[in-house]
């Protein structure tokens, strides 16, 4: 386990009864523990060829970020709806709980410009896949994602297409 893993606060009941709560905040505000876990979010990728990062609204923006930095490249955010000026380019989907939407400037990812997918949850898979569909939409060629915490018991990993590398720091 990553050593950075003890700065993730489990929150238990969190929205509803039921759920455990992965708490980044405490790892956010450790500036050697998020910086290690920036350098681990990084190790599979360097030297691949990643063009861009791309994160998901809203702390995929923090964690891409910082990787974007990391890997010399740019970043782009890949937002809720009607947060961004058009032209976009946007993909419905699926939640457990209801659908949702992503957006992205319509020249966000040049054509065939390799990203790199970045999130802090995979729980059930339904926004990564979505963000998927969305960087194939703005022409984008999709390198894999990384993600900080992996929530095993709800089978995300089990919806992403099994060419791609899917890299996952901390499994719950």
């Amino acid at each position: 386990m990553q050593d950075f893993a003890a700065l993730i606060r489990a929150i238990p009941d969190f929205p509803s009864p039921g759920v455990m709560f992965r708490d980044v905040t405490p790892l956010l505000a450790d500036a050697g523990g998020f910086a290690r876990c920036i350098d681990a979010l990084a190790e599979p990728w360097q030297g691949s060829g990643v063009q861009a990062v791309c994160g998901i609204e809203a702390r995929g923006f923090i964690f891409g970020a910082a990787l974007a930095q990391k890997l010399h490249t740019g970043f782009v955010p890949l937002r809720k709806p009607g947060k961004l000026p058009p032209p976009l380019v946007t993909v419905d989907y699926q939640l457990e709980y209801g659908s949702d939407r992503l957006e992205a400037q319509r020249d966000a990812v040049k054509p065939g410009e390799r990203v790199l997918l970045v999130d802090d949850v995979l729980a059930t898979g339904g926004t990564l896949v979505a963000a998927c569909s969305l960087i194939a939409k703005l022409g984008g060629e999709l390198a894999g994602a990384a993600v900080v915490i992996e929530l095993t018991g709800l089978h995300g990993r089990d919806r992403w297409p099994s060419a791609q590398m899917l890299h996952s720091l901390l499994r719950y």
